[in-house]
């Protein structure tokens, strides 16, 4: 019995990077950190100054006590504007990544399902009214071998 050779470290690990899962994944990690400081500038320039109208533009700002006051340090805070940034943060980079990108895709990729469906259709369509054209042609034949030997 032979033994089977493994592949080795190296073979497995060019394997997994030329996998195109992982210069996809790779993209988008770098396409979505630049992303980031798109959605972080938003949030700078237009958001928080919309609510800096009616408090402060700092969301981080924004807390509240667990005791009834909190002084020099003491009290336990809970840090909300910190979380309402962060979560305007993810709702805005969610909207624009499914409107910018995910919404447009799936338009493309069904427009083009749709376009290859036609030309599946027509081709099949081509394919009877061939057939159905050969048939003719032979029914033809038929009809004008069978009149040549009546004649005879």
């Amino acid at each position: 019995m032979s033994a089977k050779k493994e592949p080795s470290i190296w073979q497995g690990f060019k394997a997994f990077l030329l996998r195109g899962n992982v210069v996809d994944l790779a993209v988008a990690v770098v396409i979505g950190a630049a992303f980031t400081n798109i959605v972080n500038s938003v949030v700078k320039g237009v958001i928080n100054p919309v609510v800096g109208a009616i408090g402060s533009t700092n969301l981080d700002q924004y807390n509240s006590c667990l005791i009834p006051q909190c002084k020099d340090g003491e009290g336990i805070r809970i840090m909300w504007g910190s979380v309402l940034s962060a979560t305007l943060n993810f709702v805005i980079t969610a909207a624009v990544v499914y409107f910018l990108m995910v919404l447009p895709m799936a338009k493309f990729l069904a427009r083009q399902e749709a376009r290859r469906k036609a030309r599946e259709s027509t081709h099949e369509v081509l394919e009877v009214t061939e057939l159905e054209v050969l048939k003719e042609i032979r029914d033809a034949l038929v009809a004008q071998r069978g009149s040549g030997h009546d004649e005879r």
